[in-house]
């Protein structure tokens, strides 16, 4: 039976308890983050516990930043925004919203009669499995969306389609196929052959999808490890790119830029992608907040998980 909700306050207990457990910040940074006494940290932690909103996860139907998740939804027109605490101090871009992710989907697996889940790859979505707990699902198949690369091979889509794909003990299948064709290949006769035609094909009727973006710099995994050595940075940006969905480079109002690269990449069709009806972005930190912006406007999100930093510098892109 569903907990009834605590009166006013459960939002300052489970952020600090999101803070104190989850971000691992001590419980003198959390008092001076939150503009409390320690002491009252010290009491909020223990009435939680005493709750039971704390059970080796915060059990909450709040994930904190109720403000500022509403105004991501009304002026970006999401269906959802889950905002979680940064800890400023130690700024890391992956782990609380991966953590938020992990909570999101334990949670809405419970009650949703999914059968079909769509995964992109990178850190974020690591960091979302190294917290998701164990359920048993063996109805539900995990699909890669795109091809791999086969550097940096711990955040690659064939760990990431597998690694969730465990932890529900669900059946997975993998698009086995370079993120990026050879230029001079006909990625349409490529993609044309039975087996990437049928597994695009199941990706498009799945219930869900978990994306992740990349801006265009040395901090993008993309970037970094997935562009072919043609390929140069500085070209994209020249074209208009501030970063990538799936692999696909695109400007600031959301359309593919025109460059040669687009054309090449293997992964479900960015149009396509937009009629799944419940696309999950996890992102977090400055450098991508235009290409999440992009990602908006081009209808590719229907459930935005961030953090509270950057869900402010979005909202200031309005």
């Amino acid at each position: 039976m569903p907990r009834e909700p605590i009166e006013e306050g459960e939002g300052f207990l489970t952020e600090v308890c999101w803070r104190y457990y989850l971000n691992g910040q001590t419980q003198a940074e959390v008092a001076r983050e939150m503009g409390v006494t320690r002491l009252r940290v010290n009491q909020a932690i223990q009435k939680a516990k005493a709750l039971g909103l704390v059970n080796i996860q915060i059990e909450s139907p709040f994930l904190i930043r109720l403000e500022l998740q509403r105004k991501l939804e009304q002026e970006f027109g999401i269906s959802k925004a889950l905002v979680v605490p940064a800890d400023t101090k130690n700024y890391d871009n992956h782990a609380p919203v991966g953590t938020a992710l992990a909570h999101y989907l334990s949670t809405t697996l419970k009650t949703e009669p999914w059968k079909k889940i769509g995964v992109s790859w990178g850190v974020t979505l690591q960091k979302a499995l190294e917290r998701l707990p164990y359920q048993e699902l063996p109805d539900l198949e995990i699909l890669a969306l795109m091809g791999g690369t086969a550097a940096g091979s711990s955040f690659n889509a064939f760990s990431i389609a597998s690694g969730f794909a465990d932890r529900f003990n669900a059946q997975y299948s993998h698009l086995v196929a370079p993120i990026y064709l050879p230029e001079g290949l006909d990625k349409d006769l490529f993609l044309s052959q039975d087996i990437y035609a049928s597994h695009i094909e199941r990706c498009l009727a799945a219930d869900a999808v978990l994306l992740v973006v990349g801006d265009v710099s040395d901090l993008s995994f993309m970037v970094k490890y997935g562009l072919p050595k043609d390929v140069r940075m500085e070209a994209l940006r020249e074209a208009g790119a501030v970063g990538d969905v799936l692999g696909r480079f695109l400007d600031a109002n959301g359309n593919e830029i025109n460059h040669p690269i687009n054309d090449r990449t293997v992964g479900v069709d960015l149009t396509a992608l937009a009629g799944i009806p419940n696309k999950i972005l996890t992102a977090a930190g400055a450098h991508k907040v235009n290409i999440m912006r992009a990602a908006i406007t081009r209808g590719l999100v229907d459930t935005l998980v961030t953090d509270d930093l950057t869900a402010e510098m979005l909202l200031e892109t309005q």
